[in-house]
């Protein structure tokens, strides 16, 4: 067979043994495709932490209590469903593969929760209606989003290849970010008041998007041959404490938790400081808009910036620029819109750097734990990981929001100088200071290149994975 081109894969001079054979077929359009169902799930996210809880109030009469408590238990099970779906899916073992089966009867269940929650029948519109659909929702979610972060660090065993993959997970993720953003602020320009209007906007677009990307993404590449070691049967609990006692992705882990608490912090203080300290209500979604359209363009830029110099390079420079992003919004001052609007839009450029290799990291560090152990866990690797996604955002908002209300600032007009001045301060320095930690936890991280070449040898040599 002729060989393929790989310079936008592997630069010159960077590889040391020749391409895996199964990264031959991991064509621009193929990833593209492969990637696409992360539009539908992204789309999902966002509305359910902006809107859905306030319109099942106000459209449905639940009380605010009720839903506060649902989304509250309903967040447990799905911490608790994701590393439940990773053993599983782990342990599978099918004609279909080990993944296909889990994405396809994720993407069923997924759907039709999806259909339930954002088209619901007003009669039958109950508290337990919406813990009922939650709860499939947030099963239907992990079962697809579990099995596809495990099958992408499985498409190539090479260090810079799994970079290109995550990075178009993150490039798809960015858009359906983006377009649940707009569509609703589109919507608002024409019918503000109406709220089921929005909701039904918004669960259209999962559902139109979630067909042709479940098709995508179950068919544009081939599953990887399973490793030959048997799949690991000991109990679920054990295999958790296995997982934590590996050092090397409790760093990976810590980094990103931390990373995302840092932007958590952020999201949760923009309009409070576009409204209150700078005075620009007006702004108030723009400004989260426009760092949203410049982060379409963050992942391919920070995937030749990781294969260039290496992702624990990479991570370390993103945090490192996001930090100096944040510091300098101490320069700002009221009205000061053209240097906001500045920094908004590097804050973009930045968006999810540090996030993108640490996730590309997760299966290289899978592969040391393979070798030292010789079970395959990358599934339940991943869904650990996506426990720093869940945890970072909780942790954000409980630590933020309490603290300048502390200081004294509250939402409404007539904060003293001084509350206005905590709220910059904590915008400013708090997401700096995590982004600043995440750099300190990875600075020395031993898995880089060289040493996981060194993995994959042996790897090879033992025929853990065949070849």
């Amino acid at each position: 067979m002729a060989t393929l081109p790989y310079t936008d894969l592997y630069p010159p001079g960077r590889l040391s043994s020749p391409p895996d054979p199964e990264a031959r077929r991991l064509t621009p359009l193929r990833l593209a495709g492969f990637a696409s169902i992360a539009v539908p799930i992204a789309g999902a996210g966002l509305p359910l932490a902006l809107f859905v809880p306030q319109l099942y109030a106000t459209e449905f009469g639940l009380s605010l209590a009720t839903i506060g408590l649902i989304f509250f238990l309903g967040r447990f099970w799905d911490v608790a469903a994701d590393p439940l779906v990773g053993v599983l899916s782990d342990r599978t073992r099918s004609r279909f593969g080990r993944r296909r089966p889990w994405i396809a009867a994720g993407g069923l269940l997924f759907g039709l929760s999806s259909a339930l929650l954002f088209f619901p029948p007003a009669a039958l519109v109950t508290p337990a209606y919406l813990a009922a659909v939650l709860f499939v929702f947030y099963l239907g979610w992990s079962m697809l989003e579990i099995p596809s972060s495990a099958w992408a660090g499985e498409l190539s065993h090479r260090y810079h290849g799994r970079t290109r993959v995550v990075s178009y997970q993150a490039l798809l993720r960015s858009i359906g970010l983006l377009a649940v953003l707009v569509l609703p602020t589109i919507l608002e320009q024409f019918e503000p008041a109406n709220g089921l209007l929005k909701l039904k906007l918004v669960g259209g677009f999962i559902l139109v998007t979630l067909v042709p990307a479940l098709l995508l993404s179950l068919l544009s590449v081939p599953e990887p041959t399973v490793p030959a070691a048997p799949p690991v049967r000991q109990g679920f609990g054990r295999a958790i404490g296995v997982i934590f006692s590996d050092k090397l992705l409790l760093r990976v882990l810590a980094a990103d938790a931390v990373v995302t608490t840092g932007q958590s912090i952020r999201a949760g203080l923009i309009v409070y400081f576009a409204v209150w300290y700078m005075g620009l209500p007006a702004w108030a979604s723009g400004l989260y808009l426009l760092q949203f359209i410049f982060g379409v363009a963050a992942a391919p830029i920070w995937q030749r910036i990781g294969t260039r110099i290496g992702k624990r390079e990479a991570a370390i420079a993103g945090e490192l620029a996001q930090a100096a992003i944040n510091l300098a919004l101490l320069l700002v001052v009221p009205g000061a819109l053209p240097l906001l609007v500045a920094l908004t839009i590097a804050q973009g450029l930045t968006q999810g750097s540090g996030n993108l290799m640490l996730r590309a990291m997760v299966a290289d560090v899978a592969d040391a734990h393979r070798l030292r152990t010789g079970h395959d866990r990358t599934g339940l690797f991943f869904s650990v990981f996506a426990l720093s996604a869940k945890l970072g955002p909780a942790i954000g908002i409980g630590v933020a929001l309490p603290l300048i209300a502390w200081a004294g600032f509250r939402a409404g007009p007539g904060n003293a100088p001084e509350a206005l001045e905590s709220l910059k301060y904590l915008f400013a320095i708090g997401p700096a200071l995590a982004h600043i930690l995440a750099t300190a936890i990875i600075w020395r991280f031993p898995l880089d290149e060289a040493a996981h070449a060194e993995i994959r040898r042996a790897l090879d040599r033992a025929d853990v994975i065949p070849a």
